[in-house]
């Protein structure tokens, strides 16, 4: 399967990131695995990358944008339950098939041994044609994510696409 090709979006929400005050390093983080991965499976990939702020119009308007442009979202910020964490609220309502299983097992995994991680609200899911994955912002956080991600997304990949690869 060397002829997939895929369009990948990564989304920081982060209000001090977007006003140039924090550097992002979870979306770069998650750009850097996510190409080793595919470049792994011999896939093509493009990747484009944005930052805005923790608001919930502007946040709704992107998704709505990216939701056919996309083959994978990829969410990092906005999953606490801070004032300003709105990633899960407007992510939700936006899915046509959500898929509890992959952010309930991290959730426990990581919680197990740190009950903060208990209480991140990420969700993952199908939106249009794209598959999203919504992280925590911090980079400890996305490496732990990703690594359970990253074992389910080629298969994950095949089912959208239709392709029976058992």
């Amino acid at each position: 399967m060397k002829d997939i090709k895929l369009n990948i979006l990564v989304l920081t929400l982060s209000d001090r990131a977007s006003k140039g005050e924090y550097e992002d390093k979870s979306g770069p983080r998650i750009r850097e695995l996510i190409k080793d991965f595919f470049e792994d499976l011999g896939w093509n990939n493009n990747i484009k990358s944005d930052i805005i702020p923790d608001n919930a119009e502007m946040f709704k308007k992107k998704l709505e944008e990216a939701r056919n442009e996309f083959d994978i979202i990829f969410t990092t910020g906005g999953t606490g339950i801070g004032p300003r964490d709105i990633t899960p609220e407007v992510v939700k309502p936006l899915l046509d098939k959500e898929i509890p299983g992959i952010m309930e097992m991290i959730r426990i995994k990581y919680g197990a041994e740190k009950p903060n991680a208990l209480l991140s609200r990420g969700v993952a899911g199908v939106m249009g044609k794209s598959l999203i994955y919504t992280l925590p912002g911090s980079l400890r956080a996305v490496n732990e994510y990703m690594t359970e991600i990253l074992k389910t997304l080629e298969h994950l990949i095949y089912m959208q696409r239709g392709i029976d690869a058992h």
